[in-house]
C-alpha cells in the first residue's frame, strides 16, 4: 500500500550518515521538481569530469626530420582514475611547410600508440597534413584533433603531438612559412579531460 511522508527535514537517528532505501530500489524525481545540492556530491556514476589538464605553446617549433618527432611542450601526462574512464583529447594547432609541393604531416600518440589517425589506403596515416604551395606560404594550416580515447588503464599515460616533413623540406608549428608582413604567428593548446564511466 502506497504511503506519503511529508517533513521539512530528515536527519539520521545516530551519527551523520543517512541511507535511503535498499540496493535495487528506484527513486523517481517527478517532472518539474528540482534537486539543489549545496554540499559535495560523491558516488554518482556516468559521464562526470574527473580531471582536466591543459598546456599551451605560444612559441614556434621547426624540424626538417623526415620521421616523426615530438613537438616541444605539446605533451601532457595523465593518470586515469579507473580503467573504465575515457580521455577526451582536444588539440588546436597550425602547421606549415617550407617547400612548395612537399607534404607535411602531424600525428598524435598515447604513449607509443597512434590515435586519431585514419587507416585507409593513403601513404601516410595522420590526423592532419598539407601540401603547401608558394602562394600559400603566408598561411598556417589547421592541425586540430578532438578524440575520445579509451586507454583502459590506471597507469600514467603520456599524450603528445608529433610532426614530420618531407625530405629536403621543413615543417613549422605555430607559424606560417613566410616571415614577413603577411606571415602569421599562432598558438597551440592541448587539453585532456578524464570522463568517468
Amino acid at each position: 500500500m502506497a504511503s506519503e511522508i511529508k517533513a521539512n527535514k530528515i536527519s539520521p537517528a545516530t551519527g551523520t550518515a543517512f541511507t535511503i532505501g535498499d540496493s535495487g530500489d528506484t527513486f523517481t524525481v517527478p517532472s518539474g521538481a528540482t534537486i539543489v545540492n549545496s554540499g559535495t556530491a560523491t558516488g554518482f556514476g556516468g559521464g562526470k569530469v574527473l580531471q582536466c589538464l591543459t598546456v599551451q605553446k605560444t612559441d614556434s617549433f621547426t624540424t626538417s626530420s623526415a620521421t616523426y618527432v615530438d613537438v616541444t611542450d605539446v605533451t601532457l601526462d595523465i593518470t586515469p582514475s579507473a580503467t573504465t574512464s575515457k580521455i577526451l583529447v582536444i588539440l588546436n594547432s597550425k602547421i606549415s611547410g617550407s617547400a612548395s609541393g612537399y607534404p607535411i604531416y602531424a600525428q598524435f600518440l598515447r604513449d607509443s600508440t597512434v590515435i586519431g589517425s585514419g587507416t585507409g589506403s593513403a601513404n601516410e596515416d595522420c590526423f592532419a597534413s598539407s601540401q603547401p604551395w608558394t602562394d600559400h606560404s603566408r598561411y598556417g594550416f589547421p592541425a586540430d584533433l578532438n578524440w575520445l580515447d579509451s586507454p583502459s588503464s590506471t597507469s600514467a599515460l603520456t599524450y603528445k603531438m608529433q610532426v614530420r616533413a618531407h625530405t629536403s623540406a621543413a615543417v613549422y608549428v605555430n607559424r606560417s612559412t613566410a616571415v614577413h608582413t603577411y606571415g602569421g604567428d599562432y598558438a597551440t593548446s592541448l587539453t585532456l579531460v578524464e570522463i568517468g564511466a
